[in-house]
């Protein structure tokens, strides 16, 4: 990757990782993690009230580790199945748009998907060929 390119992906990177930040944050200063933890266990997820703790907890902690740039591929995978989640239990109902032709929708979650996902594949760890020399 060029400088440019180097840029690009950390600007994207520490971007999306906000966006979970700032998602944790609002739920802890709201006090909605009980609620939240209330919902999970509504919709089945075992430990609902636990399991809200460790998702605020993991978007907060995790997005911050994810912007300055440690464990991106498995962060990426982490949020981006976490979003995936979130889209079959709320936003799929509320059909695609977020705001607009409709509220409530999936397409913010699924440019956020895209936007970790598009992170992780630029931090793939390279893998050499047996045939290829070692430095």
């Amino acid at each position: 990757m060029n400088r440019m390119q180097t840029i690009g992906v950390v600007f994207l990177r520490v971007a999306v990782a906000a966006m979970m930040v700032i998602h944790g944050v609002t739920r802890l200063r709201n006090g909605t993690v009980g609620e939240f933890g209330e919902f999970l266990t509504q919709n089945h997820i075992p430990t609902g009230a636990a399991f809200a703790w460790v998702l605020t907890g993991m978007e907060i902690v995790g997005g911050l580790t994810l912007a300055a740039g440690f464990l991106v591929v498995w962060l990426c995978a982490w949020f981006a199945v976490q979003l995936v989640v979130g889209i079959v239990l709320v936003h799929y109902k509320q059909g695609w748009f977020v705001v607009g032709a409709g509220t409530g929708g999936m397409e913010y979650s699924v440019l956020l998907i895209a936007g970790f996902l598009s992170v992780a594949l630029t931090h793939w760890p390279q893998k050499r060929e047996w045939w290829q020399p070692k430095h």
